[in-house]
């Protein structure tokens, strides 16, 4: 499993993200996407063993494409320099939420989990009921040592508590929330390191429990048809 050359062909094809370098290196591509997917293998037999949900996932199924859509943005490179995938029990689907992981050249590449799209008012509406619910667990788990250690919950927020909850309540800024996510920094030399897949699998062992809660809130969640 080479990551370093992962970061490599990300790199060149930052410095150079256009239709032309990305077709005259197609072959380079094809080869740090391999990397890729052995390096997904690999993740989802480490976090099989505490979360077996995950193990039937074909890595090729649990990727997102590099190509840009560039129609209503003012940056019209074609391509995303990342290598990004979603692993859960349906796979990359945003719910049922799992273990997100991006590798992106300069030190911007992270581990992630929970719920990350804000646009599923549905979804929304079920965690923030959930946590209004059951705060005490909420705060449990957020506020255990080894969490603590690695996450602090993110997510887009309102500038308000939403109407139909106290503003008083114990939870009350995170139920401004509209999405609750956490991200896991990994530095680009951190990457190579022989050591990184057993650290990888450890981060998502210690997210876990946030990752069950948000499912549990989320279990009638039905994605919406297109």
């Amino acid at each position: 499993m080479d990551i370093k050359s992962i970061i490599n062909y990300l790199s060149a094809l930052q410095e150079n993200n256009n239709r032309e370098w990305y077709h005259e290196n197609k072959e380079d591509f094809k080869k740090a996407n391999a990397e890729f997917e052995n390096l997904l293998q690999a993740l989802i037999l480490e976090i099989g063993k505490f979360d077996s949900s995950v193990l039937l996932n074909n890595p090729k199924d649990l990727t997102f494409k590099i190509v840009r859509d560039t129609r209503f943005s003012h940056d019209k490179s074609p391509y995303n320099p990342a290598f990004r995938a979603h692993i859960s029990s349906k796979g990359k689907l945003p719910v049922p939420v799992g273990y997100y992981l991006m590798i992106k050249p300069d030190n911007q590449s992270f581990l992630g989990g929970g719920l990350f799209a804000d646009m599923f008012k549905e979804a929304t509406a079920m965690v923030r009921d959930y946590i209004a619910g059951n705060g005490k667990e909420w705060e449990e788990i957020i506020h255990e040592p080894e969490f603590e250690k690695y996450f602090t919950v993110r997510g887009t927020a309102l500038k308000n508590v939403p109407a139909g909850y106290g503003k008083e309540h114990p939870q009350a800024e995170y139920l401004k929330f509209k999405s609750w996510y956490l991200e896991y920094p990994v530095k680009d030399e951190e990457l190579s390191n022989e050591g990184f897949l057993a650290e990888a699998a450890e981060i998502f062992r210690v997210m876990k429990p946030f990752n069950d809660y948000l499912n549990r809130a989320l279990a009638d969640f039905k994605m919406p048809e297109r």
